[in-house]
């Protein structure tokens, strides 16, 4: 068997005795230095005109990154990737917009992805693929004579039909998917909505061994949440415990509940319902005023797209209006940060607080729900309060799940995590540890390069009967020819 080679859009490489950022970056690393590889992908720089990869070495794995020139930038990866892909997967078409000048510069980037990978290729490496950038990126690789198994992984949620049709060449990124060997998805609904699109609009069947025949082709579908490894992010946040950003945020709580909540700056986050929930809170229960507050990290994210700035002046204002509404001389309801922080410094404020808030509107699993509850401490846990609208909702089977649409619901919820006894946290905190344990990180990587190495396997098997049947067929025309 040859290397693992890892397509993303961006590439990560650690910084040595620095975490990778998150799961992606954590299971790829893993993967490509057991088995030694090559992660390919952008830079995140832009450039004046396309140059070859930048190829560095660190231990087993080779990585080749490319930048982009502006123009790529603004049409494949700011334009049909984040103003088309991006919301419409997560079910915010009322945001998308569809420019075809910009999807035909997200076809021109894949295939000059795919032309800059070639040569790093050799006919026994295995590809994984991941996430919505790279749709096409199959086919542009079959076209330039690829015929090793690759794979895709999808880690944003996969849209109902209804959804994805409007989208403008929504036949015409399924097909690309349909180039792959294996396609995974973060939970069953996802994979449902996939083949739902296949089947009912004629395009194929599926079978219960989860192989599908679509578009001319075979190729096996299935669900791969992704987890993480709570062991070392329940030593991270212990660990970290004493640095002085925790320090500082445990003395300025001088005994209040603290209630945490983590994300990227996003509309697909729910963050100004998250707020307005918390309000609900303090105006349902007086008792709460002066009692607890909402710490709310967001660092910003895609600054540049013109939605992701009314989010951010969105947010300003409703945490000033409900500050202002309740806040006291020694009390600041809200204290809403656009900032980033160290992982394991955020694994520490986690374990800090008493209840984690994480109410997106629509996400594909969202780790922030699985590392709140990782980072808890077993004697005295916190509780998680969790949208029934991320993918972890089906594996973490302790949380508070709520409709962050209901904001009198949420509210409840956050109350009841609050008040909640220690006997019925630490039983709720056993249940989420133990799902997280039996479906960590290595669970998700293993079992789909496992699936994408028999697909090779399978292959090489046809290939060999194929050549067998040929070499036999040639010795019988030899034979009656003498």
């Amino acid at each position: 068997m040859g290397k693992l080679i890892v397509v993303s859009n961006r590439v990560a490489p650690t910084q040595e005795g620095r975490p990778a950022a998150g799961g992606l970056a954590v299971g790829v690393l893993d993967a490509l230095k057991e088995t030694g590889g090559v992660w390919f992908g952008w830079s995140g720089e832009t450039i004046p005109e396309q140059v070859s990869p930048v190829i560095t070495q660190e231990g087993s794995v080779t990585y080749a990154t490319v930048g982009l020139t502006r123009r790529d930038y603004d049409q494949y990866y700011r334009g049909f990737s984040n103003t088309t892909l991006w919301p419409t997967f997560h079910y915010r078409n009322d945001l998308a917009r569809y420019e075809r000048e910009e999807y035909n510069g997200y076809l021109r980037v894949n295939v000059t992805l795919a032309r800059q990978l070639k040569p790093l290729i050799e006919p026994d490496d295995i590809i994984w693929v991941h996430d919505y950038h790279l749709l096409p990126f199959a086919r542009c690789l079959r076209d330039l004579g690829v015929r090793n198994p690759i794979g895709f992984f999808l880690h944003i949620p996969f849209p109902v039909s209804e959804v994805l049709r409007s989208v403008p060449p929504h036949e015409e990124l399924v097909k690309f998917l349909c180039h792959y060997d294996v396609v995974g998805f973060q939970t069953d609904a996802d994979r449902q909505a996939f083949l739902d699109y296949v089947e009912r609009g004629g395009h194929g069947t599926s079978s219960e061994d989860g192989m599908l025949h679509a578009f001319g082709r075979f190729l096996k579908v299935g669900t791969y949440p992704i987890g993480i490894y709570p062991e070392a992010i329940a030593q991270a946040a212990a660990q970290f415990t004493d640095r002085k950003s925790v320090r500082s945020l445990r003395e300025a709580m001088r005994g209040r509940k603290l209630i945490m909540s983590v994300d990227r700056l996003d509309y697909s986050k729910g963050l100004a319902e998250r707020f307005q929930a918390f309000e609900r809170l303090l105006q349902n229960g007086p008792g709460w005023h002066g009692r607890v507050s909402l710490l709310q990290i967001a660092p910003p994210t895609r600054s540049d797209v013109q939605s992701y700035q009314r989010i951010r002046r969105n947010l300003e204002g409703e945490a000033g209006r409900i500050n202002g509404r309740f806040a006291q001389l020694d009390w600041t309801p809200i204290q809403y940060l656009n900032r980033k922080y160290e992982r394991n410094v955020l694994m520490a404020l986690f374990r800090l607080s008493q209840v984690g808030y994480v109410t997106p509107l629509r996400d594909g699993m969202n780790l922030v729900a699985k590392e709140y509850v990782a980072s808890q401490n077993p004697d005295d846990p916190g509780m998680l309060v969790l949208s029934q609208f991320a993918g972890a909702a089906e594996q973490l089977p302790g949380a508070l799940v709520v409709n962050p649409y209901d904001l009198s619901q949420t509210a409840e919820a956050l109350e009841r995590a609050l008040s909640m006894p220690l006997a019925e946290r630490r039983a709720r905190y056993a249940d989420m540890m133990a799902s997280l344990e039996a479906n960590n990180l290595s669970v998700w990587r293993d079992t789909f390069l496992t699936d994408l190495r028999s697909v090779a396997t399978a292959a090489s098997v046809t290939a060999k009967a194929a050549n067998n049947k040929r070499a036999d067929a040639d010795a019988d025309a030899d034979a009656n020819a003498a």
